[in-house]
């Protein structure tokens, strides 16, 4: 198993939960993940969020991906985050995703904000896994 069996999961699978840490207590959502590729997990928030100051506070996270279907698979990813401040990936994200325009009248560039999972762990997980966490392959980017 290599880096790009995680990056096509994750693409086929955008829906995911992300966890981050404030004031030490654990805080988890759902996200939609914007794309994987071999630089990391793309997302983005806004900056009026909760979860874009607990990245601020600390940039680990967690995130945590299911397959549908009759044969659940899961994929963990811990690592950190790193924001992006670059005009032309906010300008495909806006194309691709063009109700983000619609969320705010004021200045997007100050309330869009890209980041991504540039480096970490992942790992696959079944119910076959069940009782042998120690055991099960990780795979570092």
């Amino acid at each position: 198993m290599g880096f790009n069996e995680i990056i096509k999961f994750a693409n086929e699978n955008q829906s995911c939960f992300l966890s981050t840490i404030d004031e030490n207590k654990p805080r988890v959502r759902g996200m939609l993940m914007w794309f994987a590729d071999e630089s990391g997990f793309y997302f983005h928030t806004s900056s009026t969020k909760q979860l874009y100051l607990q990245l601020v506070a600390n940039n680990n996270i967690e995130l945590c991906f299911l397959s549908s279907g009759d044969n659940s698979k899961m994929m963990r990813v811990n690592g950190k985050i790193s924001f992006l401040n670059d005009n032309i990936l906010k300008e495909k994200l806006l194309k691709e995703r063009p109700w983000l325009n619609q969320m705010s009248e004021d200045d997007i560039d100050n309330f869009l904000i890209v980041f991504k999972v540039y480096t970490g762990e992942c790992h696959f997980w079944t119910m076959a896994d069940n009782m042998m966490e120690g055991k099960i392959e990780k795979i570092s980017f």
